[in-house]
C-alpha cells in the first residue's frame, strides 16, 4: 500500500540515489522501528543541480517523538552515510512542523517545492504558511548574511580560497531566500539555483551575475585570481544589501 510506512517508495528518485537511500532507510528501520514516520528526500538530490559524487543527498527524518536513543541511533550510521554522500538527515516531529511554521518559512517553502516523500506520509503537502512570518524571516538573514560576508572577509584576511568558499556558501543559502521572496509575490519559483537567481534578478532588479558566477565555482577546477575574487565579493555584497532594501518595499 503507498502509505506503508515499511515500503519505500522509488518511482521518482533517480536510480543513483535508490541504493544509498535504500541503506539509510534499513538502518533507521533496524535501530528505530515503528518510531520512524517518514523519510522526505529534499533539495538539488531532486534536480538538475546535482552532481553524482559530488552533490549530497538531504533528507528529513519525521519521528514519533525525538530522545538521545535516537540521536545514537542516527550518530551510528554516520560513517557509511558519508561514504555515500548521504548528509545526516534532518530530524524533526509532527508537532515540530506544526510550531516552527512561523520561524522555518524560508525553508518549509524550499521543501513543498523540492521534495519527494519515499517512506510514509507526506509531512510538507498541507503546511499553510503566512506571508508576514517569511516577508520578517527573509529580511533578517538578508541582514544577516551581510555580516556574516563581512565577517568572513575580516576572518580570511583576503585570502583568495577561504573568500572564495565564503562566496559559494553565500550564494546558495541566497537561494531559498530568493525563492521565498518570489512566493512572496506570488511569481513561480524555479527548482534550480541558477534559474532561481536570474529569475529573482530580473524580478527585483538586482544584479545577481556574481553570484550566479560564484555558484559555478562549486564544480569548476580553475584556478581563481585575487581579482576575481575580489571583484565577486564587492558585487555579492552589494547584490544582497540591495535585496534587504528590496524585500522591505514587499507589501503584503
Amino acid at each position: 500500500m503507498g502509505n506503508e510506512r515499511g515500503t519505500p517508495r522509488w518511482a521518482k528518485i533517480r536510480g543513483t540515489l535508490r541504493e544509498p537511500l535504500a541503506q539509510l532507510i534499513e538502518g533507521l528501520q533496524a535501530r528505530l522501528g515503528d518510531h520512524v514516520e517518514s523519510l522526505t528526500v529534499v533539495g538539488s538530490a531532486l534536480t538538475d543541480d546535482f552532481r553524482d559524487a559530488v552533490s549530497d543527498i538531504n533528507t528529513v527524518v519525521v519521528l514519533d517523538e525525538h530522545g538521545m536513543e535516537a540521536l545514537k541511533a542516527i550518530a551510528s550510521l554516520a560513517k557509511p552515510m558519508s561514504r555515500r554522500k548521504v548528509s545526516p538527515p534532518l530530524l524533526m516531529t509532527a508537532a515540530y512542523i506544526e510550531r516552527s511554521r512561523d520561524v522555518f518559512g524560508v525553508e518549509f517553502l524550499d521543501f513543498q517545492l523540492t521534495h519527494e516523500t519515499i517512506l510514509g506520509d507526506d509531512p510538507f503537502e498541507a503546511i499553510a504558511l503566512e506571508k508576514q512570518d517569511v516577508r520578517l524571516q527573509c529580511e533578517r538573514e538578508l541582514k544577516a548574511l551581510l555580516v556574516r560576508l563581512r565577517q568572513g572577509w575580516i576572518a580570511s584576511c583576503g585570502d583568495v580560497r577561504l573568500v572564495g568558499d565564503l562566496l559559494i556558501s553565500s550564494a546558495k543559502g541566497l537561494t531559498p531566500l530568493l525563492r521565498a521572496m518570489l512566493w512572496l509575490k506570488d511569481i513561480e519559483r524555479p527548482r534550480t539555483i541558477e534559474a532561481t537567481l536570474r529569475e529573482a534578478a530580473a524580478r527585483f532588479g538586482v544584479e545577481l551575475d556574481a553570484a550566479i558566477t560564484a555558484q559555478r565555482w562549486r564544480y569548476e577546477s580553475r584556478r581563481l585570481s585575487s581579482e576575481d575574487v575580489n571583484d565577486a565579493f564587492v558585487a555579492v555584497v552589494e547584490s544582497v544589501d540591495r535585496l534587504a532594501a528590496a524585500i522591505d518595499e514587499i507589501e503584503l
